[in-house]
């Protein structure tokens, strides 16, 4: 536990520095451990790049795995790692309270909670029953040892809705119960964003590979966000060039792709010296 409260702390200092940080999403232990060793401060799981590496569409694994798979990544650095727990996986507060307290014993110091219901009729929770989500999933994180920094998410944009009133008002409202980084992907234009970080007072985090190319880390730092995660970009790009290679395998018969890939030399050097560490 020492060393999972060492972690909170580092989590919670990169929130309140005067920089912001990229907190990039891996989906394996390999992943992982690539990233931790490039440099970075802290990462986050994707829902949607362990969905597919399983062969699985996002948000079609399931708590049990999930939260194994945060075992896993957790356990594979010394980073801080913020949980993908999408909706807490049940409708009700006391069943995304339980998946906070579960992603805690397996290793997160942080974690996001989204107000979609995965129900494509009525793809958002409404306002009272999103608020006391994430009021139950700060109650559970306030009684557990360490100080795990709750993210909540306000999916209208990412789902098709882009309704920038009500998306500031549930970010409000969850800042109100408490949530300790307020989350809205999918937001498409810099006004929008500019007008979403005069309305709260908490860190907010930006997915940048769904924001646009256009706003980078020194923009977006520039504007007062804190933290900057990918989600499933990385995942997309490795499955992208998998699928162009095996393309020109089947149509083709050639392999320009291997002069595009990672040397294996190279990398059973890396893999050699972490696990030598």
């Amino acid at each position: 536990m020492s060393n999972q409260v060492e972690k909170a702390l580092r989590f919670r200092a990169l929130h309140t520095a005067d920089n912001s940080f990229i907190m990039p999403n891996p989906w394996d232990i390999g992943t992982a451990r690539l990233l931790a060793d490039i440099g970075f401060e802290a990462l986050a799981t994707t829902s949607a790049g362990y969905a597919f590496s399983r062969g699985l569409a996002d948000n079609c694994v399931g708590r049990e795995l999930v939260i194994a798979h945060v075992a896993e990544i957790a356990a594979a650095t010394d980073l801080p790692i913020n949980a993908d727990l999408e909706n807490g996986f049940g409708d009700a507060p006391e069943v995304v309270a339980e998946t906070i307290r579960m992603a805690a014993q397996a290793g997160a110091v942080g974690g996001s909670i989204e107000d979609s219901t995965n129900r494509a009729g009525d793809p958002i929770y409404p306002f009272e029953l999103a608020v006391e989500r994430v009021r139950a999933a700060v109650e559970a994180a306030r009684g557990l040892a360490f100080k795990f920094t709750l993210t909540a998410r306000c999916e209208n944009y990412f789902l098709g809705k882009p309704d920038l009133t009500d998306t500031i008002k549930r970010l409000q409202a969850y800042q109100e119960v408490g949530a300790d980084v307020l989350f809205a992907p999918g937001l498409k234009t810099r006004a929008d964003l500019e007008v979403l970080m005069r309305s709260v007072d908490r860190p907010v985090n930006v997915m940048m590979a769904i924001q646009g190319s256009d706003l980078g880390q020194s923009q977006l730092a520039a504007m007062g966000v804190k933290r900057l995660s990918v989600g499933g970009s990385l995942a997309l790009a490795a499955f992208g060039a998998f699928m162009r290679a095996a393309l020109e395998l089947k149509n083709s018969g050639t392999f320009e792709y291997v002069n595009h890939g990672a040397l294996s030399r190279e990398m059973n050097q890396i893999f050699r010296r972490l696990n030598s560490l």
